[in-house]
């Protein structure tokens, strides 16, 4: 039995979550059920974007993730099911996918096309849960619907390069629990585009000219105490190898974080500069 994971930006107080896993154990009694996250930020195809990304190779092959965000249908928002990287996405066709299959093809996707049969204002519950089942009994995605070969992209999820003036161009996706900042610009880009030189970071009103490995790098080595740098900002690669601008050992309540702090918010560009050598 395949592991069926949700992500939506329901939120926990309504019946929504409730009655999708009702619904999914109505029909496989024996599902397993895992909450990827049910906090997306109301629409937010970006913030969905960068957490499957980042949630869906710690699943074993095979697993089922439904994606209800922006998900009611119209011309402009298909239903649509692809197999990719030994995974099954069910999800609108808004974007949303396009930082994975940026890097991986899909084996196949298809415009789902059940909902023909159900009129429905919750397509979560009524189309999506009714694709996934049938999948983890085996089906195949060329019953679901019709095979398409594209799918909408989101370009402000990708960086733009400037190779005249040596700079990468990029932006929020991002905030953390900590109010930590993360941007779309990988490691390997910034690998690729600077070549070891030099560097600034501009982000608000803040430069940067170091990336660390791991917050804890900003302590002073014969620092007994780590305490008198917290609160200190700093840019980082995080364990999803994307430029982070962070606040160390942050706290929401007293010190604040990188977005408050330095005004950083969803969609702000963020710029690296590399030097002419």
């Amino acid at each position: 039995m395949s592991i069926i994971t949700l992500t939506t930006d329901f939120g926990t107080k309504d019946h929504f979550v409730g009655a999708v896993k009702g619904a999914i154990y109505s029909k496989l009694p024996e599902a397993k059920i895992v909450d990827i996250t049910h906090q997306i930020s109301p629409f937010n195809i970006t913030e969905t974007a960068y957490i499957i990304k980042n949630s869906y190779k710690s699943f074993p092959k095979g697993t089922i993730h439904i994606i209800g965000v922006d998900s009611e249908l119209s011309p402009n928002n298909r239903h649509i099911a692809l197999q990719l990287d030994g995974h099954y996405f069910i999800c609108p066709d808004n974007g949303l996918i396009c930082m994975i299959t940026k890097e991986i093809k899909p084996q196949k996707v298809v415009e789902i096309t059940i909902h023909n049969y159900v009129e429905s204002s919750f397509p979560v519950l009524d189309v999506f849960v009714q694709v996934a089942c049938f999948i983890s009994r085996g089906g195949s995605l060329d019953v679901i619907g019709k095979e398409i070969h594209s799918h909408k992209e989101m370009t402000e999820i990708q960086p733009k390069i400037n190779q005249e003036q040596n700079r990468i161009s990029g932006g929020v996706v991002y905030i953390d629990n900590y109010g930590n900042v993360i941007s779309n610009i990988s490691k390997k880009l910034f690998t690729e585009v600077g070549k070891g030189r030099s560097y600034t970071i501009f982000a608000a009103r803040y430069t940067f000219s170091k990336v660390f490995s791991k917050y804890s790098e900003i302590v002073d080595t014969g620092a007994k105490d780590s305490r008198p740098f917290d609160g200190n900002k700093l840019a980082l690669f995080n364990s999803a190898g994307y430029l982070e601008i962070a606040i160390y050992r942050s706290n929401l309540k007293t010190v604040g974080g990188a977005s408050t702090l330095l005004g950083l918010n969803y969609r702000d560009t963020i710029t690296i500069e590399f030097r002419h050598e």
